[in-house]
């Protein structure tokens, strides 16, 4: 069994772009450009010392702090959809962050005092949220999955995947897992790579596995890199920059999972602010929000093994791809949070 390897850690003085990816030499003969993310509409930001001045001891523990951001968030009318998917996490993300505590260590510290330069840093930062409507994600460079830390910047989608939950929930190994054993799954391809935050979670449900991922943005893969390098797997995972299957050849896998660009044409129109940071390119399913999903299920067989499976989210597109596909059997998965927005299909069953 492949050793799992402790994350190096993540520091938030980061601000020179990641190394560049460690990508295999096969490209695609034609790639999409990478899109830039719309410019947000931003109000006009206001001095420190003018937003909702908190005088010397008003403010005293985590807990205080958490309870202001609130109401600066509900006054500016904020946006919640990057990993953190309500005002009260998300708070307690950034009070945490600023004081570099884990998330999940809230509750144990929440009546603890915090200092004076604690206290500015953490109303700088919460300052920046609501005037600038930065996601949060990018204000601290740093996003969580299943409680792991992965850095993040503009040049990828704030990671928020269902896909990390299933992983450990349906490919166990145990009754009801969809692949008998974990151990035994020799290759895995994350298609959409973005952070490269699937293809690390893969490697940690697969020991055994190597892991491609691909992404069709290079800027994408140079932060994917940076996640890979955090987790110490260059020699476990292979980044490739191209469209889909186009830079694989004809490799097969045990599994291939992917959380593609899924929002349709009314959904792109009605992005909230904090959205429009992200690449476009990430989000942009087309006017159904098929266009890609059509793509990797016309291809994958040819990218699977005998008894491999597609694993896929499509957010809330399910009656759209009921639609398009009437006779695929797709299995519909739910997680704590979602639910039918991931289907699973084996090898055997696509056409």
């Amino acid at each position: 069994m492949a050793k799992t390897t402790k994350a190096k850690a993540i520091t938030k003085a980061k601000t020179k772009a990641a190394p560049k990816a460690k990508t295999a030499s096969k490209t695609a003969a034609k790639t999409k450009p990478t899109a830039k993310a719309k410019p947000a509409v931003t109000r006009a930001a206001k001095p420190l010392s003018q937003f909702a001045k908190v005088a010397p001891g008003e403010l005293q523990t985590l807990f205080d702090y958490v309870r202001y951001a609130l109401s600066r968030f509900a006054e500016a009318d904020l946006a919640f959809a990057h990993g953190t998917t309500d005002p009260v996490a998300e708070a307690a993300f950034l009070v945490c962050d600023t004081l570099y505590l884990h998330p999940e260590r809230f509750e144990e510290f929440a009546a603890a005092r915090v200092t004076a330069a604690e206290g500015q840093q953490i109303l700088e930062v919460i300052h920046r949220r609501v005037t600038t409507r930065l996601p949060a994600a990018y204000l601290v460079n740093k996003a969580y999955m299943l409680g792991l830390p992965f850095y993040v910047d503009e040049r990828v989608i704030v990671p928020r995947s269902f896909i990390g939950e299933l992983l450990g929930s349906h490919f166990d190994g145990e009754d009801g897992s969809l692949i008998a054993d974990p151990e035994a799954v020799e290759s895995v391809l994350d298609l959409c790579t973005g952070s490269g935050c699937l293809a690390v979670l893969a490697s940690q449900r697969f020991p055994n596995a190597r892991i491609d991922a691909v992404d069709v943005s290079p800027d994408a893969l140079e932060v994917a890199a940076e996640n890979i390098d955090i987790y110490e797997l260059e020699d476990r995972v292979t980044l490739y920059q191209g469209d889909l299957f186009k830079p694989l050849g004809d490799t097969r896998y045990d599994l291939i999972i992917s959380n593609p660009p899924y929002v349709d044409a009314q959904g792109m129109a009605d992005l909230p602010d904090e959205c429009r940071f992200e690449p476009e390119l990430a989000f942009d399913g087309g006017a159904d929000g098929l266009d890609i999903v059509r793509r990797i299920l016309a291809e994958a067989k040819q990218h699977l093994t005998p008894t491999g499976g597609l694993l896929c989210e499509i957010g809330r597109g399910r009656d759209n791809i009921d639609a398009a596909f009437p006779d695929l059997p797709l299995l519909w998965l739910d997680t704590e949070e979602s639910e039918a927005e991931v289907f699973w299909i084996a090898a055997a069953d696509l056409t």
